[in-house]
């Protein structure tokens, strides 16, 4: 696989374009229901997106896919987690088994929980609702190398083209994609540097819990990392393939994929939108396609949500939403992954939904409309 900036390979094909008269008339019935205009504020905005979205005035979001995917990295080797690499696949057996955040979340939503092994440094143990994809026993420390070849970068990025393929399969009618890797706050980080083109410090923050002196450390490797590729940074795909990681990859792959297909996907925190800024630059219009649901704990999460919102960078506008959706529908100091903040902001979504298309309009409860 060569990471020519051409068209040729898939990630690279434009986004499909939202519905526009979907969310005209998405925008016409929210006028005609029984409250004053703007009333449900960044409600209504979130129905008619979804109405753009969708294709449909009457949006919905009862069946919703969530994918985890979960990798190793080796750049942990250089201290960059609180926690050990072990836990990776630890954490991964407990979603199996339905102890972790996201488990419980899915569980409560009626949402399928999709999980995905793309390579631990320790096994994981077998299990009918894990699926093994394993590219390697995690990627390499991109302080030495880059963090995957070419063609680990490509079954990545495919294995998050899958995971939408089987949500469509189950009619969802929304993704939510999730990552468990210790270490990927680093690459993470290491990724939105690159392509924003700002310091680690600005953006590096205390991950699994890192002190002062660990966040010191942990911009320090990502310097080391970005000077060591630094020839190399000017294409996203070679982004990933020298500071990412699998899971990240994949989410990328999976957001690029949602866009092209016309599945709208609720983005997590801190790493789920450094794949989210990752698949609007290789796919122009994704970010259409692409709703942020939280404001992370993590530092550098505003400067991520910020560039998303930029024309031709991210999200908002032409399928009926506004640029200030941008913001996160939620602000609860998380900064789980696992696509749990996402998950937290679904019930905002169901009623958006809900009011949209069940408030009686003014003519229905024969309420008088605003004098002109």
């Amino acid at each position: 696989m060569s990471l020519d900036s051409s068209c040729n390979h898939w990630y690279r094909k434009p986004a499909a374009r939202p519905d526009a008269a979907a969310a005209h008339a998405a925008r016409d019935h929210q006028a005609r229901l029984t409250k004053p205009p703007g009333a449900l504020g960044r409600l209504e905005d979130l129905a008619v997106r979804l109405a753009g979205l969708q294709g449909r005035p009457r949006p919905a979001v009862d069946r919703v896919w969530i994918t985890v995917f979960a990798a190793d990295h080796g750049v942990a080797a250089a201290g960059v987690s609180a926690f050990p690499q072990a836990v990776t696949a630890q954490m991964v057996a407990n979603m199996a088994a339905g102890g972790a955040a996201i488990s419980v979340l899915a569980r409560e939503l009626g949402a399928r929980l999709d999980l995905v092994n793309l390579g631990t440094l320790v096994p994981v143990a077998t299990h009918p609702d894990i699926r093994v994809a394993l590219i390697g026993p995690g990627s390499r420390d991109f302080t030495r190398s880059p963090a995957m070849s070419d063609d680990q970068l490509a079954q990545a990025l495919d294995e998050g083209a899958a995971a939408v393929d089987r949500a469509q399969a189950a009619r969802s009618e929304l993704f939510i994609g999730g990552e468990m890797g210790i270490g990927n706050t680093t690459a993470a980080t290491a990724v939105a540097c690159a392509l924003l083109a700002r310091p680690p410090a600005d953006l590096a923050g205390p991950g699994t819990g890192l002190d002062a002196a660990g966040v010191a450390r942990k911009v320090a490797v990502i310097e080391q990392g970005l000077a060591r590729h630094a020839g190399r940074l000017a294409d996203p795909a070679a982004v990933l393939a020298c500071v990412g990681g699998f899971e990240l990859a994949a989410l990328t792959g999976a957001y690029v994929a949602c866009a092209q297909r016309g599945l709208p996907a609720l983005v997590d925190g801190f790493i789920s939108t450094a794949a989210a800024l990752a698949a609007s630059r290789l796919c122009r219009g994704a970010g259409e396609w692409l709703l942020p649901a939280h404001r992370s704990a993590e530092p550098g999460h505003a400067a991520m949500l910020e560039a998303l919102s930029c024309p031709g960078g991210g999200a908002g506008g032409a399928a009926g939403g506004s640029a200030g959706s941008v913001a996160g529908l939620l602000d609860l100091g998380m900064r789980l992954g696992e696509g749990s903040g996402a998950a937290a902001a679904l019930p905002l979504l169901r009623l958006a939904c809900a009011l949209h298309s069940s408030m009686a309009t003014f003519a229905e409860a024969g309420v008088a409309e605003q004098a002109d």
